[in-house]
Order: structure tokens, then sequence, then C-alpha cells
């Protein structure tokens, strides 16, 4: 499957192009299974673990934050989150990630995107992962400049070709990884296409029919997905349970974080204040945190 999708141009309104996710904090089970699963498949460091909170990422910032409740429980019908995906910085990154979860015999799916390669699986409480990399901008688009996205097979002979000159053991996840985007399950979605779009200022890069979209800043294939495949008119989850806390929005500056935060008073929806930014929710009650990058 291949679509095309008009360029997007800039809006009034449009989100500063610098605008990029930091990081996604998930509540899960137990961290006995959790921590070695992230440490030692997916090859995240631990940057602190206390008091039943953990900090991970590849070495700098934080890109995944973890909470441990043993009590939380499994919403099978709900909003929340489809995947978080980590971003590697090649294809060369995407193989040594893909060879270390075959050899965990991790279940995987793939999937050739045009703007990127990914793999797609679970951490031991069902919460959704994308490791992928990006394609050249300029691969991004048809001859007549138009957007294209899609999933094809990815070809994972050619990826796992790119080690057959490595000599080096693997150590985890290299530095340069980041949170590429976020994908959340919407109940509805042109109505949470409307407030990423209309309210924090994304530009639409694709829109499925209703069904699914894509947004992002800068140009950017996309910094967040949504649809509603398993979660059409879905209620939230309940507040104790397993996945999406929230997930963080980065500005490049204080100037746009008011920008955006006016926008979002402006259209009645209530902020929280954390010490890490401002708390707001989607209409899907999906928690998303407005902040200034470091």
């Amino acid at each position: 499957m291949q679509s095309t999708f008009p360029k997007p141009q800039p809006r009034a309104i449009s989100i500063h192009p610098d605008t990029h996710i930091g990081y996604v904090h998930l509540t899960v089970r137990d961290f006995k299974k959790t921590l070695p699963f992230y440490q030692n498949v997916l090859g995240f460091k631990i940057h602190r673990n206390e008091k039943g909170v953990a900090q991970l990422g590849a070495g700098g910032n934080d890109l995944l934050i973890l909470t441990e409740n043993p009590d939380a429980k499994i919403s099978r019908f709900a909003t929340g989150l489809y995947h978080f995906a980590i971003l590697v910085p090649s294809r060369f990154e995407l193989a040594r990630s893909l060879r270390r979860l075959a050899e965990a015999e991790i279940q995987l799916g793939f999937g050739d995107h045009i703007v990127s390669e990914a793999i797609y699986l679970s951490d031991p409480d069902g919460n959704g992962i994308e490791v992928y990399r990006d394609r050249p901008r300029q691969e991004w688009y048809d001859e007549n400049g138009n957007f294209q996205m899609g999933t094809l097979p990815v070809d994972v002979r050619g990826v796992l070709s790119e080690l057959q000159n490595e000599t080096d053991e693997w150590q985890g996840l290299h530095r340069d990884t980041v949170l590429g985007h976020m994908h959340l399950k919407a109940a509805n979605v042109n109505r949470d296409e409307k407030f990423y779009r209309d309210v924090i200022g994304f530009d639409e890069m694709a829109n499925l029919g209703g069904t699914a979209a894509f947004l992002s800043a800068g140009g950017y294939h996309h910094h967040l997905g949504m649809n509603s495949w398993e979660s059409a008119n879905a209620p939230t989850p309940a507040r104790d349970a397993v996945g999406l806390q929230y997930f963080t929005i980065n500005l490049p500056n204080s100037d746009e974080l008011g920008r955006v935060a006016n926008r979002v008073r402006q259209a009645g929806i209530e902020i929280g204040e954390l010490e890490t930014g401002l708390l707001v929710r989607d209409p899907s009650k999906n928690g998303v945190v407005l902040t200034v990058t470091n």
C-alpha cells in the first residue's frame, strides 16, 4: 500500500520547525521483567532507578520514563499508546537492533514506509514499540513534489547486510538515538487531529480517510501519528492502567511555549503545571506535556 499527499504549506499557526518529541512516560507492572528487556534486548541505558521510577535513554537525555505499579491493569479496548518510536541514526544501527532482537527471539513485525524502514514489537506489558531509521528527506517526495507514505515489505536481508563487515561488539543503542515520534490510539481521529493541528500547531502530512492521520513540525514525515483501528469510540483507560501516562512535546524556546499555551487556553482546554512543563490532554485524554528543550 502506497499513497501520495500534497506537500503541506506553512501556516500562521504552524508550530516551530525545531519542535520534536522528547520522552514518553509509561506505567509497567514488574521492573524485574521490564528493565532487563529495555536494557538487554532494546539496548537502553538506565540513567536512574529509584522508588519505582526508572529513567532510560541512550546515554544522553532521557527518552523513556517507567513507573512500576504491580496492580496496574491492561486495558484491551481504550485510547492511549499505539506505539512509541525509537529513531536510530542509520541503517547500520537498525541492523544491529534487528540482530539483537532476533537473538532474543522477540516476535517482530516490519514495515517499509518509503520515508523509513521500521521494526515493530511489544514490551512485556504489551506496550507497542517501533525501532526505525529514516531515509533521506529528498526520497520522501515523488517527481511531482507530493509526499509519499505507505507500508511495503522490508528488505530484511538488505538491512542485515549492513553488518557484513562489523567487528565491534554491540553496546546497546547508539548515543544519537532519539524518540522520533509517537503513535496514539484515538477514539475519533479527525477530532484528535484537529486538536494537534489547530491548537498545538502541527502540520498535517497525511490523513487516511479519518482512520489514521500523521502530523509534523518542520516538514518531518511525522512526529505524531494516530489511528482508530483498534480504538474507535473507545473509552479512556483507567487511571491505574498499564501504558501511556504522557509524552513530551519539546519546543525550542519559552516564547514558542507561550504561543502554544495561549492557543490551548483560547480553546478552553485545561492546563496543569508540572515541574517538567505544562500538562494538557487531547480529546482522547492522552497526556501531553509541553516543555522547552534543555
